[in-house]
């Protein structure tokens, strides 16, 4: 597959809120953070078959790989946390479906074309297969149902690693913190948005 940048994956999660797409509510967003916590080493899925856990895992990173700035998708512990998203108590039905419905369809495809699954097919298929889901604008009317799964799975997985603390550290988020030299918005900036200075600190009254 063609590579995909940690900006295509950020502009990606935010063109579609990947809580809507896989029917999440905030508590159960909340709760997979513990993911982040557990031990990568000795973690057993909850809600994944040992072969869809090898699919996962080899998925997340051909969408979030390692790179100079910071680690993988699995480095961040996104399976960890798309298992405890999905053995949540209030994981819709139709949600576990739709991960399992999309997993099989991608090793049913690999099948079909190579004689393997996902996990056992090489680099190079597995490229061959994402890379016609990958882009839904080019993509075959024939694969409609792959580039369907591909979206929210690459939405997800991009939304686990902003979550983690790899994610924000990649994007340099330093959270509210103080500036002590903020000299305010600057003339250009002002001049753009037609507001002034003095506009800026007009306070209304209260009624």
């Amino acid at each position: 597959m063609t590579d995909v940048t940690r900006r295509d994956a950020v502009k990606a999660m935010a063109a579609l809120p990947f809580a809507l797409a896989w029917d999440l509510t905030p508590p159960q967003l909340e709760r997979a953070g513990r993911a982040f916590a557990t031990d990568a080493q000795n973690y057993a899925p909850t809600f994944f078959t040992s072969s869809e856990w090898e699919t996962v895992r080899m998925l997340v990173d051909y969408i979030i790989p390692r790179d100079e700035r910071s680690g993988s998708a699995t480095e961040a512990k996104v399976p960890e946390y798309m298992d405890f998203l999905f053995s949540d108590k209030d994981a819709s039905e139709s949600s576990k479906v739709a991960m399992r419905g999309g997993l099989g369809w991608l090793d049913f495809e690999c099948r079909e074309r190579f004689g393997a699954t996902f996990a056992r097919c090489t680099d190079e298929q597995r490229r061959a297969v994402l890379d016609d889901v990958a882009w839904p604008a080019r993509a075959k009317p024939e694969h409609s149902h792959g580039v369907s799964f591909f979206t929210r799975f690459r939405d997800l997985t991009a939304g686990g690693f902003f979550s983690s603390a790899m994610g924000w550290q990649d994007v340099r988020y330093a959270g509210n913190v103080f500036n002590p030299n903020w000299q305010g918005c600057s003339a250009e900036a002002m001049a753009k948005l037609g507001v002034s200075q003095d506009l800026m600190n007009t306070r209304i009254p209260v009624q």
